[in-house]
């Protein structure tokens, strides 16, 4: 009798040992950090019964810890949110080329990173502007409608950024350098320096409330900060957004600069089809959708179109169109310039 409860008590312990074997799991890194993004995930498990099991931390975190781990990374998937990142990424190796054809028809090119024959390393997968906002009482909107402006003497004492060197500058401005060419965009950016009111602190948020309070008149930020304001339910949010004006610079020239929330699958994948799977899903019409309404950010697939109140405010712009992985290739350049004229 004992031996057949033994029996019995081992092989309900083997049930939930096979279960375990048999679930389907896909490792997120992720550098995304908003809550809206849970219905994202909850709903590619749903429907795949794949489930997620997600590693949080800042895009410089999340690359330090794929160098750490090395070949035994369980990452399946990094999901970063800036051009430059991803680019670091690529270059330091921790991504493996995807070839899906799905991507390839639902992602423009320009939003791709480098294919070398064996398909891109990463796609992006939503997109955000990086515009001028001033202060509508002190500056007037042709004052402001480029980016060469910020550096123009009819602004100085004006501007205020957050640092030179957070990934989001380093983008912008590694557009500014394959637009203009190296001597122009450190003269460029010394202008900048010039003409700041106060020195670079804050996030893209802060540079919004200073200008709306007249610390400076004129400031830099992804429209997703904007927006977010702009749909607030704050009063003090509200206040601020009927203050400042929104520019959408050089649109009779190159285009307003473009970055990128993206993702990859990693080099050492354990889950390799899943992490495919999933890149497939950020690409589908509802998942476009959720980055446009849940985080104000633009679909990379141009058919989706979202209701989203404060984009469609926003309107219309020309983007530039330069592939996002050569704006990554500057940025040690563009580091060195800022570091050359002082922005801190």
């Amino acid at each position: 009798m004992s031996a057949l409860r033994a029996l019995a008590a081992a092989a309900a312990l083997a049930l939930p040992l096979a279960a375990a074997a048999q679930e389907k799991l896909l490792n997120l890194y992720s550098a995304r950090h908003y809550q809206t993004d849970e219905a994202l995930y909850a709903n590619f498990t749903k429907a795949t019964g794949i489930r997620i099991n997600r590693i949080d931390a800042d895009d410089a975190g999340i690359l330090a810890r794929l160098k750490s781990e090395g070949s035994s990374s369980p990452a399946d998937v990094i999901l970063l949110v800036d051009a430059a990142r991803l680019w670091r990424g690529e270059a330091d190796g921790l991504f493996q080329p995807v070839k899906s054809a799905l991507l390839d028809q639902r992602i423009p090119a320009t939003l791709r990173g480098e294919d070398k024959g064996q398909g891109p390393s990463w796609y992006g997968f939503s997109t955000r502007a990086r515009v001028i906002v001033y202060n509508k009482v002190g500056v007037k909107r042709d004052d402001v409608d480029t980016y060469e402006e910020l550096a123009d003497p009819k602004n100085k004492g004006k501007v205020c950024t957050r640092s030179g060197s957070h990934p989001y500058n380093l983008s912008l401005f590694g557009a500014v350098l394959q637009h203009l060419g190296e001597p122009a965009t450190e003269k460029w950016l010394k202008g900048v320096v010039d003409n700041m009111a106060r020195p670079p602190k804050g996030g893209d948020t802060d540079q919004i409330k200073a200008v709306a309070s007249g610390e400076c008149q004129i400031g830099v930020t992804n429209t997703y900060y904007l927006a977010r304001m702009m749909r607030s339910n704050n009063p003090d949010d509200r206040a601020v957004v009927e203050k400042v004006g929104v520019v959408f610079p050089n649109q009779s020239t190159w285009g307003t600069h473009v970055n990128i929330a993206g993702a990859g699958v990693a080099k050492n994948a354990p889950n390799r089809a899943a992490a495919v799977q999933f890149l497939e899903y950020l690409a589908s019409d509802s998942a476009q959708t959720y980055f446009a309404d849940g985080n104000n950010e633009w679909p990379a697939v141009g058919a989706v179109r979202s209701a989203n109140p404060a984009l469609a405010a926003l309107g219309d712009f020309k983007a530039e169109t330069i592939p996002v992985s050569v704006i990554g290739m500057n940025q040690a350049k563009v580091q060195q310039m800022l570091d050359r004229v002082g922005y801190k």
